[in-house]
């Protein structure tokens, strides 16, 4: 039986990829392990591997194509014994001889339910839009109602009778489970609701408000000269991180907590570290084991900060508070085309000079976009630092699923007050964002407090 090859979901949240390259050619014999392609993700490019052996009967889809979804066929292999030629053909036909047998059973099926009463069979185009049989209470009722909309955009299928009785009583079909045939509420349905009380609180609810939508691309053409731009389609990175970005916008509740902090100890320290690092030997030379930055410092203090105030290491949802015992510091890197956070696991129990290493192989990967998904998905809180292009305070987006992320910026020579006198002291500015509904503001406050004392007294994050 030939072997269908689909598109893996290479992440949890993947919809669709590109197919980058074929690794193998038709009539190549395969062993399960073989890597036979490489697939383009919005973050980065995996190589597949095969988990099945045989031969490569059809390239179903060829190496260049964009957007192929999640568990499209792209190749059928021929399994040990069988016709090449034959498996390619059921490639031809949809996929392999046993779905094409059940196609086939299924239509018959079909075309003997009429002989046992069953509705017409309906194409396939239009089965998803074929309303469902009257239930024997709506037979002698008006057809003027159709379906009623639920409140997500989604059809409640409901009787005429059902749907006036709830009306009357007040009782929200969208709440109901119907019981009648494909799941339609009927008029029982809506009786024992309202003996019951469940959803009667539906005369009460705001008619809902269509979220403003915006301008088209035709109305934003409209108002350039044509010939004054050039169009670049969105990849799709750029696609994601829109998409990522609006539903963080539109779905956490932000709130921004601002202070500065003093690094003068802090840099003396990265200093005297960075001196004392070993050396080893290398193709170029001796180098240092390791060279800390201030970020990989600022990764630390607040892995630790998290520590310290367990209580704003946490995720929101619906379920419940999800209550981290790890730090997981997401660190924003930026690629071309786009950005990517890989994920520090642990911070809080890594020394500076494995943060540093980690950090650097991290990077290195993302801007070749070879992270594995697990280096870039989860987290418990993120660090944006844009402190190396001179940008003094900004405030970042939240990255679902985190409660928290932190924007650094840069650090600069500026005047403070400390007994009475005017002093000059290296002063870097940081600001929180938090999802209200996780972490509130004294909680928020708490965890910036936390992360300033180590910033201030680096010594604490060595112990």
């Amino acid at each position: 039986m030939p072997i269908n090859i689909t598109m893996p979901a290479l992440s949890p949240t993947m919809e669709e990829g590109n197919l980058a390259k074929w690794l193998v050619k038709e009539g190549d014999r395969v062993e399960r392990g073989d890597v036979i392609a490489e697939i383009e993700t919005d973050k980065a490019t995996m190589e597949v591997e095969a988990v099945d052996e045989g031969t490569v009967a059809r390239i179903v889809v060829p190496a260049g194509t964009e957007g192929v979804k999640v568990n499209a066929l792209i190749a059928v292999l021929a399994s040990e014994g069988e016709d090449v030629k034959e498996a390619a053909g059921a490639a031809a036909n949809g996929g392999s001889k046993a779905s094409a047998e059940e196609s086939k059973k299924k239509d018959a099926k079909e075309q003997e339910a009429p002989e046992k009463g069953a509705t017409k069979p309906v194409s396939d185009v239009a089965k998803d839009e074929a309303p469902a049989p009257k239930p024997i209470d709506a037979i002698t009722e008006s057809p003027e109602a159709g379906p009623a909309p639920k409140a997500d955009g989604e059809r409640i299928f409901a009787s005429p009778l059902a749907r006036r009785i709830a009306k009357s009583a007040g009782i929200d079909l969208a709440t109901l489970s119907g019981s009648g045939p494909h799941g339609r509420v009927v008029k029982a349905d809506v009786e024992a609701a309202s003996k019951s009380g469940v959803g009667k609180a539906a005369q009460a609810k705001a008619p809902a408000v269509a979220a403003p939508k915006p301008m088209s691309d035709e109305a934003v053409l409209k108002l350039f000269e044509e010939g004054s731009y050039e169009l670049v389609p969105h990849d799709n990175m750029r696609k994601t991180i829109a998409r990522r970005l609006v539903e963080a916008k539109s779905t956490i509740p932000h709130f921004y907590l601002t202070l500065d902090c003093e690094i003068d100890a802090l840099l003396a320290l990265r200093k005297q570290l960075n001196d004392a690092a070993p050396m080893k030997k290398t193709e170029k030379g001796e180098v240092p084991v390791y060279k800390l930055s201030v970020n990989d410092m600022i990764i630390k203090a607040m892995a630790m900060a998290l520590m310290a105030v367990p209580d704003a290491n946490a995720s929101w949802t619906e379920g419940g508070m999800l209550k981290h015992r790890h730090a997981d510091v997401g660190v924003a890197v930026s690629i071309p085309g786009g950005l990517i956070t890989p994920i520090v696991r642990n911070a809080e129990v890594k020394t500076l000079s494995a943060i540093s290493n980690e950090m650097k192989d991290l990077a290195s990967r993302a801007r070749n976009r070879k992270l594995k998904p697990e280096e870039y998905q989860g987290g418990t809180t993120a660090v944006s630092n844009l402190g190396m292009f001179g940008i003094k305070d900004f405030s970042a987006v939240i990255n679902p699923p985190h409660a928290t992320i932190l924007a650094v910026g840069a650090g600069e020579q500026r005047a403070v007050v400390k007994d009475g006198e005017i002093k000059v002291a290296n002063v870097m500015t940081v600001t929180l964002s938090t999802d209200h509904r996780a972490v509130d503001g004294a909680l928020g406050a708490e965890l910036l407090a936390a992360f300033k004392k180590y910033v201030e007294n680096p010594l604490g994050m060595l112990v």
